[in-house]
Parts: C-alpha cells; structure tokens; sequence
C-alpha cells in the first residue's frame, strides 16, 4: 500500500537517479573520448537542470497514474461495503481503459447476479412460509386437542372438587383438607401443561403489520417482560417486501433471545435502517461481552442469522469485547424495484 501512494515520487526518484547516471556516462565518455572535454561547471549546470526537468517529468506522469490507481482503489472499497452501483469513469485514449472498463463490466455483472440471489431468496422464504401453513394449522389443531385432554379435563376436575367443597366442609372437615390438596395440586399441575403449551406458540407478530409497527409493539413487552431497558430507532424510508421484513423479524427475534439468554445485560439499543443501497440492522446490548475469537457458527444463533441474511444476498457480523457489550450487525443490498416487464 505504501508502494502505491508514493509511486509518483519513486518514479521521479527513479528518474532522476538515471539521468544523473547517464550525464556521468556521458561526461567521462566525452572526456575520455574527446581531446576537449566540456568545463565542470557547465556540465553540472546542465546535469542539475537535466535532472529537474526528468523528474518533473517522470512526477507528472506518475501522478497521473497514481490519480488512476486512487480511483480503482476506492471504487474497490465501495464495493466492499455494498455500494453495487459505484462505477469507474470513462477514459479516452488511456493505459487504464481497458481496466476501468472490465472493472465497470464486472461489477455490473455481480449486481445482476446479487439481485437475482435477492430475489431467489425472497421467493423461497416465501414458498417456504406457503408450504409452512398446512403444518401450522396441523400444530392448532394438536394443541386443541392437548388443551381439550389435559387442561380442560382437569378445569372440570377442580370445578366438581371445588363446588362440593363447602358442603364436604360441613360433614367431614379431615378429608375436605385432603380435597383441598388435591386442589391446589391439580392446579399446580394445569398451569404447568399450560405453560407447556403456550410456549410452543409463535405469535404472527408481523401477520397485518408491517415490520416498523410490529417492532414498536413486541420490542418494548420484550424488553418489560426481560427486565431489560430497550431503545427503539427505526428509519426505513419506506415498506420493505414482505420476504425481507419476515427474514429481519426473525433474526431480531434470535438475536433479542441471546441478549436475555448470554449477555446479562440491562439495556439492548436496536437500530434499523436503510440507505439508497442497502438495508441495516444494528443490535447493541451493554452485557458482560465475550472474547471474540469464541464466537463459533453455530454459536449465538449466528448460522442462523446467517443464513437468513445470506437468503437477501447479505451477511452477519458480531463485534464483541469481554466486558464491553455486544454488537450484532445484520445488512443486505437494496436494489431498484423494477416492472414486471424487465424482470421477465
């Protein structure tokens, strides 16, 4: 890198070392060769200017070259960080045309085949909620019958027990209390089942809503319910396709439970967000931390997450410190919505 910054100076350098040598060349060549060689002090004359105008020459050019290289140099970086649409300028007659041009080419070619990966992923989330649904309503139907066999039975239970309680009072105060235990046991019991039952829900949080509204109602209960203080910041620019919004919920979801679950932390700030070329979500909690160098795939939900982001052509990323709190980024590329037409 050092190299490329300061290729202008080392190709003056260069130059002027060698017109420095061929002036000496030429200086004892002439005096050896001829019977009247030219004065010192002329000659250096010459040689100093001879050396400035060959480096002012060879820094101009070399600047010239360095301006190109400064350019492909960001327009790589910009790619890098998801700017799909950055493009190389068009030259005239150039050494670096034929590179700035196969530079724009390719990268035209990636945000084609990113977009398509895009729009690939999207249709199988949703193909894959579609085929989901049968199984859904399989599950409800499961659940009712569970609530029917276990929990509703042993309601009635303890109605019958407990509406012969009194009376059972009057006549036998010794196995009334034996009633009671049965009572408070079978109830102990049919909060447990039900307990059981509602954790293996997945309320549609996003069913109606859109992402913005469904996280300005679950994050702060999320939160209530967790103990955690939470800050909210969304700035969407507008609705996002019902495939990304789905595919974000979820990977909030999954991050939000390693916060409770791993990091101890009292407060979690989430911030979503987008730009003209790419979307972001950014989680932060103040928890104990971790080394980084422990974070594995198939921990903290990362493969996960993961490979939900990578469904929209994006990536996962978790900056952590022992001590200093957790960052999970998530960020995809946004593309310009096009017509049916163009996509057929």
């Amino acid at each position: 890198m050092r190299f490329v910054r300061n290729s202008k100076w080392e190709n003056a350098i260069y130059a002027g070392v060698s017109a420095l040598v061929m002036m000496l060349v030429l200086y004892f060549g002439w005096v050896a060769l001829s019977e009247a060689p030219p004065l010192p002090e002329s000659w250096i004359g010459w040689t100093v200017v001879f050396v400035i105008v060959q480096m002012a020459v060879a820094y101009i050019f070399g600047h010239r070259t360095q301006r190109r290289l400064d350019q492909l140099q960001l327009a790589l970086k910009q790619a890098k960080a998801g700017n799909w649409k950055a493009r190389l300028p068009g030259l005239g007659p150039d050494a670096f045309t034929g590179v700035y041009n196969e530079f724009n080419e390719m990268l035209s070619q990636l945000e084609n085949r990113l977009k398509l990966l895009q729009q690939i992923g999207e249709r199988d989330v949703m193909e894959e909620a579609s085929s989901k649904e049968a199984a859904v309503l399989e599950e409800r139907r499961r659940l009712a019958r569970d609530l029917h066999d276990t929990v509703s039975q042993q309601l009635f239970a303890l109605h019958m027990s407990a509406s012969s309680l009194p009376k059972l009072l009057e006549k036998d105060e010794i196995h009334a209390h034996k009633v009671m235990e049965q009572l408070i046991a079978m109830s102990s019991s049919a909060q447990r089942q039900m307990r059981g039952l509602i954790a293996q829900l997945r309320p549609l949080e996003l069913q109606g809503r859109t992402l913005a509204e469904a996280l300005e109602r679950w994050f702060p209960d999320y939160c209530r319910h967790n103990g955690l203080q939470g800050t909210l910041d969304i700035q969407l620019l507008g609705r996002l396709s019902e495939a990304k919004e789905h595919q974000l919920f979820l990977v909030i979801q999954e991050a939000m439970a390693n916060v409770v679950k791993h990091s101890e932390a009292s407060a979690v700030r989430l911030l979503l967000g987008e730009t003209d070329r790419q979307v972001t979500l950014q989680i932060e909690d103040n928890g104990t931390g971790f080394q980084a160098d422990q974070v594995r795939e198939g921990a903290y939900g990362l493969s996960t997450m993961r490979e939900r982001a990578l469904k929209l052509g994006g990536d996962v990323e978790i900056v952590t410190k022992q001590g200093a709190g957790t960052r999970v980024r998530v960020w995809f590329p946004k593309f310009e919505e096009q017509n049916s037409g163009s996509e057929k």
